[in-house]
């Protein structure tokens, strides 16, 4: 468990307020709209009812009485959601107004407060090229406040970026279906056969996160970056015209991947940007969604 400083208890704060803001007023009813329950539930029976539906009559109860009893259901709401962060180095990157990590930690806590309002479980599962920290599912405020706590202040152990580790240990720790959350800035090998068999048992969304500087360097001339996963270090022009060309192509063709290959295995994606307001970009996939089910 990680020691909580006055710098983190603070931010924990905020972002419990933020988050719990957006939960409950913002996004109030979008989750619940969003994504379905397990199925349909025996709640009792009752008086058949003209324009009853006579499918739904309980005939052995009808026996008993003499007079006919239908069947109540009422939908089977309680889900899991599971979180799959990245917690590699690439995420301690930041050019503009947060931190990836930082905006992940927001957008997770958006989506587990979203989820025990609705009396789901929410679970968290943290890797960099090997899972670093798993918490299985559970309810309640002091779950998520502790789930908060581990996306701002876990350290890992390794510094790389291997997805498919991650989704080879959720099949075995996560057996039931549940709502999966892979959030990432998808900077690491390929993972499709992994994502496949994920996105057969649970309903996978994958959300990207990018930086701003991924797209367009700022034009500095010779600047020595270095690789925070690898640690090797690269001396780059940023006026270099063609440079630029090929940072932006490589961002794009990453995310292309990512794209074609959510589409390929039916799942959905959000890519969310450091220095833009993400909600809008949930509210519309949470829109989306929630038009799926009529």
């Amino acid at each position: 468990m990680v020691d909580i400083t006055t710098e983190l208890f603070k931010k924990i704060r905020r972002i419990q307020f933020q988050t719990t803001h957006l939960a409950n007023d913002v996004l109030a009813g979008a989750y619940l709209s969003a994504f379905k329950g397990k199925g349909m539930e025996f709640e009792d029976v009752r008086e058949y009812q003209p324009g009853d539906d006579i499918r739904t009559i309980d005939w052995n109860v009808t026996a008993r009485m003499q007079k006919p009893f239908i069947k109540r259901f009422q939908e089977e709401r309680e889900l899991t959601l599971t979180l799959v962060v990245d917690i590699s180095a690439s995420n301690r990157y930041g050019t503009k107004s947060c931190l990836k990590n930082e905006l992940i930690a927001e957008v997770a806590g958006v989506l587990a407060f979203s989820a025990i309002k609705n009396n789901d479980k929410v679970s968290l599962l943290l890797f960099s090229d090997k899972v670093e920290k798993y918490l299985p599912p559970k309810k309640g405020t002091r779950h998520v406040l502790r789930v908060i706590r581990e996306l701002l202040a876990f350290k890992p152990q390794q510094q790389g970026t291997n997805i498919s580790e991650a989704l080879k240990y959720l099949g075995k720790v996560q057996q039931r279906a549940s709502i999966c959350f892979l959030i990432s800035d998808f900077i690491c090998p390929d993972f499709s056969r992994e994502m496949a068999v994920v996105a057969q048992r649970h309903d996978l969304i994958s959300i990207a996160i990018i930086d701003p500087s991924e797209k367009e360097l700022p034009k500095m001339n010779l600047v020595n970056f270095v690789d925070l996963e690898t640690g090797q270090t690269c001396l780059i022009d940023t006026s270099d015209v063609s440079t630029q060309e090929k940072l932006k192509k490589s961002r794009e063709q990453r995310l292309a991947f990512v794209e074609d290959l959510m589409k390929h295995v039916k799942a959905s994606l959000i890519t969310l940007y450091t220095d833009r307001p993400y909600l809008h970009e949930l509210r519309k996939f949470f829109k989306i969604r929630a038009k799926r089910r009529l």
